[in-house]
Order: structure tokens, then C-alpha cells, then sequence
């Protein structure tokens, strides 16, 4: 690739596979299975372990949202070593980082990094309230969210499949918040609770707006390297936002207050808590991007709806949360539509596949007519 390639002028997908460089995103990529199923592990690992880590700060008496809501998004220098290093140390891409990277994208990147921003605070103060459990189903409803933005920001197609399984996600939800007295604790109002509960409603719908957004953005995203570099700028923008929110509530003193004197777990494991909330939700995060960019934003909503499902499990045996028949019936819903939604992505690929062949078959026939009618002619001309 030409290094020298101004940042105003990003080349087109057709252009740079002139250049002979491979587009990550197309699925006979070499390395596209590879960073699929990357990214899904990273997805699964953060989104299960975030979501417990956060429940267990606030459960031994942390109480800051903004410090939740910082280290959802602190962990950006993280990316630093994965960007820089493949093309400084290693040589192993001619590609420099942040090459192409037009102001238009980095606008783009910071007011998607303030709106991701917003999206964690309210999941902070929901997930301060909730049990893990009914959070991670709550959350369940950004499906619905999901599927009307990507219609009409990517313009994506409804299907049976997608729409059953919207409906009866959001069917969990429903039932969820019809038995969600039974499900607060002893010693929380009502008041928080139902303050809680709108909170992280409204963090599935901010997530699910950032979703198709994100999609819209990578159709112009030929690497996996650019959805990093992406990744690095939004989430600094986020951690400003945390940052500033901080300051107003105390800022780092007050962390370290709250670490010595509140904390009921000690300095130690206060430290520990918020050092594996930055990486877990540093994987969350980066696994979405990757999943969104490699194959949907729909996809990656489903996908995120399936982990969350373990989230409810998780919650379950390592907090004791209460798992009564609501839940329980809002779990199968879950289950039932992911699979619905499995089911149909299946049925979708074996009938692009029969179309491939039935295109090949006759484009093979047709290659021999020619060939018959080419030996015709050259048998009538020697005659």
C-alpha cells in the first residue's frame, strides 16, 4: 500500500484490492474465521466477567457510578500495543497506523465515544440497583431497538426469523418488569429499583442506536486494524466523559477514599476489582466492534443476547440471585429466540449456497452450448 497517501483521500474497497490488499471483512478472507471467533470469545469473556466484576463493587459497598461508568472505558490503552507494534517492531503490515483516517471518521468517532459514554453511565446506575440476572435479561430488550434502527439506518431486511426473535425477547422483558417486586432487595426502594430498571432499559436502547451507527461507519472499514484505531478514539472520548463526571463527584481522592475507608473488601481487592473491570470491559467492548464489523449489527445484537442468557446463569450461582418461574420462563424466551434467529441465518446460508450452485450449473451449460455451437460451426465451415 502506498504509505504516502494523503488522510483527506481514504482509497475505495475497489482500489485497494487493486493494490493486492486483502479486505478482512470478506468472508474468503484467510483470516476472517480467525478474528471471527476471536472476537466472539473476547465478547463472551468480557461481557460475562464485566458484568459480575461491576456487581461485585458495588456489593461490597462501592458506590460511585462515574467510577463504574470510568472503567467501562479506561482501558483504551490496551489497544495501543495491538495498533502500533504489527508495524513498528514487528514489520508484519505495511499499512501505518491512523493512515486514511479522514476527519470525517474521527468526528465520527467522538460523538459516538460521548453516546458510548452515556450508554455506560446508565448501565451503571441500573446494574447499581439490579441484580446481574434481571440487568443482563433487561438488556435483552436492545433487540428491539436493534432491529428498528438497523431497518432504518442500514436499511437491514426483516425476516420472519429476526422478528421472532425481537418479539419474544421483548416478551422476556415484559414479563421480567411484570414480576420485578418480587425480585428487589429487602432494603432497596421501590423508588431505585424502578430507577434502575428504566436505566438499564435505556442503556439497551443507547446500545442499540451505537450498533447500527457502528455499521454504517465500517461499510468504508477495510481492516480489522482501523476498527481498533476507531475503537482507541471513541473510547478516549467515553473516558474523558467519565473523567469529567469523576471530578465532580470527588475525582481520584475520592476513589482513594473509598478504597481505604468504604470498601468493606480492602484497598487490595479494591484495586484488583477495578484493574479486571478495565480489561474484562476492554474485551466486551472490542469483541462487539469486531463482531459488528465482521458481520452485522443485528448479528452482533443476537449475539450479545445469547451471552447475556450465561449473564443470568452467572449471576445465579455466584451471587444467589433468585431464579423464580418469571425469570425462568423469561430465560426459555431468550433461548427461543436466539435459536429461532440461528435457525433462520441457517436456512438463509444453505439457500444462498443452492442458489451458487444452481448459478454454476448454468453457467456451466451455458459455457456448453458455446462450445457445441463453436464445433457446429467450425464442422458447417469445413464442409
Amino acid at each position: 500500500m502506498n504509505k504516502t497517501a494523503t488522510a483527506t483521500t481514504p482509497p475505495t474497497r475497489t482500489q485497494l484490492h487493486g493494490q493486492g490488499v486483502e479486505d478482512q471483512k470478506a468472508k474468503t478472507s484467510k483470516s476472517y474465521l480467525v478474528l471471527l471467533v476471536t472476537n466472539y470469545l473476547c465478547l463472551f469473556v468480557g461481557s460475562v466477567s464485566a458484568s459480575l466484576l461491576s456487581k461485585y463493587y458495588f456489593n461490597h459497598k462501592g458506590s460511585s457510578r462515574w467510577v463504574s461508568t470510568w472503567v467501562q472505558c479506561a482501558g483504551f490503552p490496551l489497544l495501543l500495543p495491538p495498533i502500533f507494534l504489527p508495524y513498528y517492531l514487528f514489520k508484519c503490515t505495511e499499512r501505518r497506523p491512523f493512515s486514511h483516517f479522514t476527519t470525517k471518521v474521527l468526528t465520527l468517532s467522538i460523538l459516538v465515544g460521548l453516546l458510548l459514554g452515556l450508554n455506560n453511565l446508565l448501565f451503571s446506575w441500573g446494574n447499581s440497583y439490579l441484580p446481574v440476572s434481571t440487568s443482563a435479561l433487561l438488556l435483552s430488550s436492545q433487540l428491539l431497538f436493534n432491529l428498528v434502527f438497523s431497518v432504518i439506518i442500514v436499511k437491514q431486511k426483516i425476516t420472519f426469523s429476526n422478528l421472532n426473535c425481537v418479539i419474544l425477547l421483548t416478551l422476556s422483558s415484559v414479563l421480567l418488569a411484570l414480576g420485578s417486586g418480587h425480585d428487589k432487595s429487602p432494603d432497596l426502594p421501590k423508588s431505585k429499583y424502578f430507577i434502575g430498571f428504566f436505566c438499564t432499559v435505556g442503556a439497551g436502547l443507547l446500545f442499540a442506536l451505537y450498533l447500527p451507527v457502528m455499521e454504517m461507519i465500517y461499510k468504508k472499514v477495510y481492516c480489522y486494524s482501523m476498527v481498533m484505531e476507531m475503537q482507541l478514539v471513541m473510547e478516549i472520548a467515553a473516558t474523558a466523559l467519565a473523567t469529567v463526571g469523576m471530578a465532580s463527584d470527588g475525582g481520584y481522592p475520592e476513589m482513594k477514599r473509598e478504597a481505604q475507608t468504604v470498601y468493606d473488601k480492602g484497598p487490595v481487592v479494591y484495586c484488583l476489582t477495578i484493574i479486571g473491570n478495565v480489561v474484562t470491559w476492554q474485551l466486551c467492548f472490542m469483541g462487539t466492534a469486531g463482531m459488528v464489523f465482521l458481520t452485522s449489527s443485528l448479528t452482533g445484537g443476537i449475539s450479545m443476547t445469547a451471552i447475556l442468557a450465561m449473564n443470568v446463569i452467572a449471576g445465579v450461582v455466584v451471587y444467589g440471585d433468585s431464579f423464580g418461574g418469571v425469570k425462568a420462563v423469561s430465560t426459555v424466551l431468550c433461548a427461543w429466540g436466539f435459536c429461532s434467529y440461528v435457525y433462520g441465518m441457517y436456512v438463509k446460508l444453505k439457500l444462498q449456497e443452492k442458489e451458487k450452485f444452481e448459478e454454476a450449473e448454468k453457467v456451466e451449460t451455458q459455457k456448453e452450448m458455446v462450445q457445441i455451437n463453436v464445433t457446429a460451426a467450425a464442422a458447417d465451415a469445413s464442409v
